[in-house]
């Protein structure tokens, strides 16, 4: 697969990343770039997608909320969270968005599997779960995607070492009954360096 890796060390806005990722999913369209993992981190904000319910926003904290045209209800990023957006052409891997689903669900398993945390998928709940020795469940990666004619972008985000109280402004994702946790509240304490090696050889491990 003709593929491109593209890491930004400083935090980049969420409107020029947006920006960004549609410039290069038209010139993957036209056949004039490869596709594209690009991990990042963005400065604290929310953002609503396309499922997104107003009253899920409890408390914007001063933080901007940008509307999305990604899948998905209401997602915080911010600092110590490792964004990872995808503009990968599905044409030769079968036009299959749900396959494509799956598979970064699948990426993000075998991402946290490497620090020895065990994420798993829910029925009926988007993105990845760790169970705790107390039996209660936490978020530690969220997934949310758009596809036009058939190019991908937005994608996943894995909770390294964020400020989880920044979580509280909103009902992640819709779901009111589970909290979400980080690879640093599971113990693993790790640079980003690290969880983006991490990445890299779970990507090429699940889409080749």
């Amino acid at each position: 697969m003709d593929l491109e890796w593209q890491i930004s060390d400083a935090p980049v806005g969420y409107e020029p990343a947006v920006v960004a990722m549609e410039a290069r999913v038209a010139a993957i369209r036209e056949g004039k770039a490869p596709d594209l993992v690009w991990l990042l981190e963005h400065p604290p904000l929310y953002t609503a997608g396309t499922s997104a319910h107003d009253e899920d926003l409890l408390d914007a904290r001063g933080f901007p909320v940008y509307r999305s045209g990604r899948g998905g209800q209401f997602t915080y990023h911010g600092p110590g969270q490792r964004v990872g957006y995808v503009m990968l052409d599905l044409k030769p891997r079968g036009s299959d968005v749900r396959r494509y689903v799956q598979d970064l669900e699948e990426w993000l398993i075998r991402s946290l599997a490497r620090f020895n945390i065990k994420g798993e998928r829910r029925e009926g709940r988007v993105g990845i779960w760790v169970a705790e020795r107390d039996g209660t469940e936490n978020k530690i990666a969220a997934i949310g995607v758009r596809v036009r004619r058939w190019v991908t972008f937005h994608g996943v985000s894995l909770n390294v070492d964020p400020d989880l109280r920044h979580f509280g402004g909103i009902v992640p994702c819709g779901i009111r009954q589970h909290g979400v946790t980080s690879l640093a509240s599971q113990g693993i304490l790790v640079g980003m360096p690290e969880v983006d090696a991490a990445m890299k050889a779970a990507f090429i491990e699940v889409f080749g």
